[in-house]
């Protein structure tokens, strides 16, 4: 069989860990022979977890850390001070070679930090942007930056741009990706002084498939394949879309239950409203992955259960396979 694709997996960080982050190990491995997880935490609790289960013992190994970083820790003093937390061990683990990719439903500051400062930079790479899955009315869409970059300029948008296409196509296998950045108008003299900026930048780049502005409203119709913007206005974006989407299932299944003829309609209905729903779960597209670092760093909510996390982890077999790092490092050197 061919070597394993690695992947470093934060088994202490979360909301639900480690119970539902060890599931998610098992469940990736017994559904890929191609992986192996490499589960960083307290061995004795991760071996406990994992005593609960079957599976092929090769492809999951645990790494002993004796230190967690929580949420609220300030990220740059945890990432220098907990030398030996699940976090940074798995980081350091994707930093030396021993694996391709790193998981982490933990702290997103100390994750955002460590990626840049210990698994480092692609070369040409200005800003490496966290650029998850939205779902929309045509399928899924790029939002890249979401988290990492408030503070981006002109050139960073550009990278992003770049990068997304990449990831879209080679991915998702979205040919010629339509790029859009985030506007309060359609028109091209719209917007704040980093759009402006910007818009020039990647109306002229031949490397992407520019499209202009993109309105908030717009987004989730599908206009664009990926959605470029800093990570303040990306966060409000995201946060919005998976808040609205909350609600409206929330709100479906009130209106079904309110009376008994609206639940006889739930009933005949039930499987177009199961396939309704699926598409806003972010539990079935995996984590957002920290694009143009010299691996894989995929960023899964605080809250996932183990199906987000073994979703993220079969993310890295395509990523490794498609050889996305080469492909982004050739883009950007253009």
């Amino acid at each position: 069989m061919d070597k394993f694709i690695n992947v470093a997996l934060d088994g202490m960080g979360g909301d639900n860990a480690p119970l539902e982050i060890v599931k998610g190990a098992v469940e990736a491995v017994n559904e890929s022979d191609r992986i192996k997880v490499y589960i960083t935490g307290d061995s004795d609790v991760i071996n406990g977890e994992l005593n609960k289960y079957t599976y092929n013992k090769e492809q999951i190994e645990v790494v002993h850390t004796t230190q967690v970083i929580e949420t609220a820790e300030p990220p740059v003093m945890a990432i220098r001070r907990k030398k030996d937390s699940s976090l940074v061990k798995a980081l350091n683990l994707v930093k030396e070679g021993t694996c391709d990719g790193y998981v982490s439903a933990g702290s997103t500051g100390a994750t955002l930090v460590g990626g840049q400062v210990i698994v480092g930079r692609l070369p040409g790479v200005d800003r490496a942007p966290l650029a998850p899955l939205i779902p929309t009315a045509k399928g899924f869409s790029l939002l890249i930056d979401c988290g990492a970059n408030v503070d981006a300029r002109a050139n960073h948008l550009l990278q992003f741009a770049k990068m997304g296409s990449v990831y879209m196509e080679s991915i998702r296998g979205v040919k010629s990706p339509k790029v859009g950045i985030v506007n309060i108008g359609a028109e091209e003299e719209k917007g704040n002084a980093l759009v402006k900026e910007a818009f020039p930048l990647l109306k002229n780049c031949p490397d992407i498939h520019f499209i202009g502005s993109v309105e908030a409203r717009d987004i989730i119709y599908g206009e664009a394949d990926v959605i470029v913007c800093e990570a303040f206005t990306g966060n409000v974006v995201l946060k919005t879309i998976e808040g609205v989407g909350g609600m409206l299932i929330s709100k479906v299944k009130e209106s079904f239950m309110s009376s008994f003829k609206s639940k006889i309609g739930a009933l005949l209905v039930k499987d177009s409203l199961k396939a309704m729903f699926k598409t806003f779960s972010t539990e079935e597209y995996g984590g957002a992955p920290m694009l143009g670092l010299n691996g894989l760093v995929v960023k899964t909510h605080g809250s996932s259960k183990a199906k987000e996390i073994k979703n993220s982890i079969l993310q890295c077999i395509d990523f490794s396979e498609q050889n996305i790092n080469q492909k982004i490092k050739d883009k950007i050197s253009v």
